[in-house]
């Protein structure tokens, strides 16, 4: 997906990221970068307003369920496994992973959608 123009973060590259800027999993440098392609991208901002509607529609619909503990700790321990790898194969530079606050709020975040409704 491209609009055509030139821009300095290619439309691949922020639609491969786009889960992680919707769940706030991304440094604030890096959202910026999103959010500026997105301002200049229509195609890729219509795409990101219906991932951010796919999510919302989900968190309402399925949002009372309680996940099984056992399922809940198979999703938790798979996803610290590739936060781990992720870190040893590409070191963050200057990035702290939990004072990242880009996504829009309201929206289902990965520990969000496993952990049990209270």
């Amino acid at each position: 997906m491209s609009c055509g123009g030139p821009h300095a973060t290619d439309c691949g590259e922020v639609l491969d990221h786009l889960y992680e800027f919707l769940d706030n999993e991304m440094a604030e440098g890096d959202c910026a970068k999103l959010r500026e392609h997105f301002e200049e991208c229509s195609p890729c901002l219509e795409k990101y307003g219906l991932e951010q509607a796919i999510k919302a529609l989900i968190k309402r619909s399925c949002g009372c369920d309680d996940a099984p503990s056992d399922l809940r700790s198979k999703v938790l321990a798979r996803i610290d496994s590739i936060r781990a790898g992720q870190r040893s194969a590409e070191p963050p530079v200057g990035a702290d992973p939990a004072a990242a606050t880009c996504g829009e709020p309201g929206v289902l975040t990965a520990s969000q959608a496993v952990t049990p409704a209270e």
